[in-house]
């Protein structure tokens, strides 16, 4: 799995489901614009004809981050120098 940050190496796939040479992208809670990156991406996959489960599931995970932004704070998207 290739991640954008090496800082976010630590994070596995213990299952070994994603491919060695797939990039994938993490968007952490505390990311303040983290939830309407999720509602977008929800909006894009439904228009795409994506399954309506998933599609919600996005979306309850946007408002799930949104809530946790409220009682815990966000920030503004940063990069640790050298990730």
């Amino acid at each position: 799995m290739i991640r954008g940050r090496k800082d976010y190496d630590r994070i596995q796939d213990p299952a070994g489901l994603i491919p060695d040479d797939e990039p994938v992208f993490l968007i952490r809670g505390k990311d303040m614009v983290g939830p309407l990156t999720v509602s977008a991406w929800a909006d894009l996959a439904a228009a795409a004809g994506a399954d309506d489960t998933i599609v919600e599931t996005a979306r309850q995970h946007a408002h799930a981050m949104e809530k946790w932004q409220l009682e815990n704070g966000s920030k503004i998207p940063d990069m640790p120098e050298g990730a």
